[in-house]
């Protein structure tokens, strides 16, 4: 048992002693005079276009309204739940939009009103509604897309960003 604890204290003692050395290497070699200072990596930054996608009379609780956004290759859908809700508009707070692309492999998905969860028919994820698309089961490994959203004086329901990446896409936004 004593030769297997030395093995131990000389491998962490290896480790530790390498450990040190790449870190004051790395360290030795941010602070070289005159070497070109690394620009700091920059921040992806997506001008979304400001889309009115409905009026807010036009919506019935818990019946899905299907819309496109950011564009007209990217459906979704918009929903007034009945419920105020986190990130949700409106007079009520319950309004809310996402992406109907599930995150995983891009199946189209489906809405439940009995659970208030937009589901995939393809490896049976599902997202809540009432929690900003939170992934609640399944195959996906990021939630749902939620579309941010504006309600003018009118009524109108404008969509204005959306929170993550839809799937498919390398950014949210098609170039011309």
């Amino acid at each position: 048992m004593m030769k297997c604890d030395a093995l131990i204290d000389t491998g962490r003692r290896a480790f530790f002693t390498r450990t040190a050395a790449v870190a004051a290497g790395a360290a030795a070699a941010t602070a070289i005079p005159g070497a070109p200072a690394k620009a700091a990596p920059a921040l992806a930054l997506v001008s979304y276009p400001v889309m009115k996608l409905a009026n807010v009379k036009d919506l019935k609780v818990n019946e899905p309204l299907d819309i496109g956004y950011p564009d007209g290759d990217s459906p979704g859908v918009l929903l007034k739940l009945g419920t105020r809700v986190e990130g949700g508009v409106g007079p009520d707070g319950d309004i809310v939009a996402f992406s109907t692309l599930c995150p995983h492999k891009g199946y189209p998905l489906n809405y439940s009103a009995a659970d208030r969860t937009l589901n995939c028919p393809g490896h049976y994820s599902r997202f809540d509604c009432e929690r900003g698309g939170l992934e609640i089961w399944g195959q996906a490994t990021q939630n749902l897309a939620q579309f941010k959203l504006r309600v003018d004086e009118a009524g109108d329901i404008h969509a204005e960003a959306v929170d993550e990446l839809i799937y498919g896409r390398l950014s949210n936004v098609l170039q011309a």
